[in-house]
């Protein structure tokens, strides 16, 4: 009989190597090679034909008739909005983040809310004991007496349960304890995980039980395991946060039923995470006196507007001495690009002071409509001039210098009104619309300039 041949398959990304090296060729990733067995190549099965010996698959056509699938509600309304309104019978979630961040105390409030329903949960842990995660939940204040919980990590001996069980929803915490005994190699290597997370949601497809599975992050934030995990799940969500800040956003990076621009606000507190209605008062200092480099910008997240502060601090150095250049929730290249345009179409010189950058809560913003607030700030915190603390800006910046209209300016000015601002400046394309609010309108940064500068 042959034998197996070894090789060394990278835990980062999945590529494999006929022998070991420190580094990935294909990743870069440093010490992420692990040992593995390759697949049984015999003259039999070299030879052996895919084209018979298999059953007729059912083909379907676009026209039939489909309905659309139930929804299960978490009980937690953040948690169904980035899902896009719940969990969906027969679908596989993934759910990421760091340790600590509030992944199995979010999935255990909800679970206890759907088993509180009547409906049948199962919460598998993988790294606790079923007596930990009972005094977890007791400390929650989680009253769920149908809520069923195990610990164990063989993915035979959970199937076999689950088959016997048949619950509506099974939570699996987390997929990198779990393992094969079809699969040599150790808990959490690429074949282990793909092995494992390939069983469970095959068993969650045919049965119509919803499957949450909680994955490991690497020290950049991403998803642990084979990316190919990823493509096999129905839903991924990110869970995002400092430990330093009470709050946490569920944000959806892949959805097959319904939006990945979605997002669900947390804050940590002692009984667990609670939901946030108004997720602008965490992200908004007190509005008192104005502050110079401090402006407003009206983030959109989905359907949901986000209001955030933009703060800006410039500090003048001595001649000769290298300016340093610090973000903390944007873009870094993106904050070069403004300052390069502030001095070569407006003539501010930004070149002999250090320039940092903060989000303030936080947050992280990536949509381009922040440039103008990003300006503004940087415009005060350079000539001490501060900005109106009733005013928000928002706006998207080209290199000539030029400002462009953003995408549903209509519903971040309605929520800047609707929060006590009376004052918006915006590029002159939307100064038009009528929204309660006193907008300024600009075609040009340079315009911009001028107005702050009161020239």
């Amino acid at each position: 009989m042959a034998k197996p041949k070894k090789r060394y398959v990278c835990q980062a990304c999945g590529a494999v190597s006929p022998r070991w090296q420190g580094q990935c060729a294909d990743c870069g990733d440093w010490n992420s090679l692990v040992e593995d067995s390759a697949a049984v190549v015999t003259p039999f099965s070299a030879r052996h034909d895919l084209r018979s010996g298999g059953r007729r698959v059912e083909l379907v056509g676009l026209d039939a008739d489909v309905a659309l699938p139930p929804r299960t509600s978490t009980g937690i309304a953040e948690f169904d909005r980035a899902l896009g309104g719940g969990l969906v019978a027969g679908s596989a979630t993934l759910i990421g983040g760091d340790p600590g961040i509030g992944k199995s105390t979010l999935l255990l409030q909800a679970a206890g809310s759907i088993a509180k329903r009547g409906i049948g949960v199962i919460y598998v842990s993988g790294e606790e004991a079923a007596d930990q995660v009972r005094l977890r939940a007791r400390r929650l204040g989680v009253d769920a007496g149908g809520l069923q919980l195990a610990a164990a990590t063989s993915v035979r001996d959970i199937l076999t349960t689950l088959a016997e069980e048949a619950p509506a929803l099974v939570v699996i915490d987390s997929i990198q304890t779990m393992y094969s005994d079809l699969i040599e190699g150790a808990p959490g290597t690429v074949s282990q995980v793909r092995a494992a997370a390939h069983e469970l949601i095959r068993f969650a497809k045919e049965t119509g039980a919803s499957l949450v599975l909680v994955g490991h992050v690497t020290k950049e934030g991403s998803l642990a395991g084979p990316r190919v995990l990823e493509h096999m799940v129905d839903t991924v969500l990110a869970f995002e946060g400092e430990r330093s800040h009470q709050y946490r956003i569920l944000r959806a990076t892949k959805n097959r039923f319904g939006g990945t621009d979605e997002i669900g606000v947390f804050a940590m507190a002692e009984s667990g995470l609670s939901e946030v209605s108004n997720p602008s008062a965490l992200f908004l200092t007190d509005r008192g006196d104005a502050v110079p480099g401090a402006v407003v910008f009206p983030a959109l997240e989905g359907t949901r507007p986000v209001l955030v502060e933009i703060q800006a601090l410039t500090v003048r150095l001595a001649s000769g001495a290298t300016p340093r250049r610090a973000v903390v929730g944007w873009d870094s290249g993106r904050l070069a690009m403004i300052l390069a345009v502030l001095e070569a179409r407006c003539g501010l010189s930004f070149s002999t002071a250090e320039v940092y950058l903060n989000i303030a809560g936080g947050y992280r913003v990536s949509d381009p409509a922040a440039d103008l607030a990003v300006a503004a700030a940087l415009v005060s915190a350079l000539s001490e001039r501060p900005v109106p603390a009733e005013t928000v800006a928002f706006g998207e910046l080209a290199l000539s210098g030029a400002l462009r209209p953003v995408s549903h300016s209509g519903l971040r000015l309605k929520e800047a009104a609707k929060l006590g601002f009376e004052r918006a400046l915006v590029p002159s394309a939307v100064a038009a619309e009528k929204n309660g609010l006193a907008l300024t309108g600009f075609r040009g940064l340079r315009e911009l300039v001028d107005h702050l500068l009161g020239r």
